[in-house]
């Protein structure tokens, strides 16, 4: 007799049909380096990929910060600057380890001084 009853052979089904939609959503198919890559991709938090890569944008001249976001309401870097420039935009990466990156212009931050009495 088989060891897998008619609703265990259904909960096996549905958790195929699952990962086989995961990975085509992710830009792939099963077992193809394009949807490996793709889904271990973001498997990293937000937060290590942030910590992992602030300190070189903010060593680029003209960067003034940088945050976890939200773009098109999925998790994203966001890159502030002083001024948008052309240089400064070529040199700001539109992903870091799958995440996208979005540049927003500030002008310059300082920090906040409160009114004298």
């Amino acid at each position: 007799m088989s060891q897998w009853t008619g609703s265990s052979r259904r909960v096996l089904r549905a958790a195929i049909l699952v990962w086989l939609f995961g990975a085509a959503a992710a830009g792939g198919q099963p077992g193809t380096p394009e949807g490996r890559e793709t889904m271990t991709a973001s498997r990293k938090p937000l937060e290590e990929v942030l910590r992992a890569h602030t300190d070189r944008l903010m060593a680029l001249p003209g960067v003034v910060g940088t945050a976890q976001g939200l773009c098109d309401g999925k998790p994203c870097i966001k890159v502030f600057v002083a001024r948008k420039t052309p240089d400064l935009l070529k040199a700001i990466p539109a992903s870091l380890e799958g995440y996208p990156v979005a540049v927003e212009e500030t002008g310059e931050l300082r920090p906040f001084q409160p009114p004298r009495r």
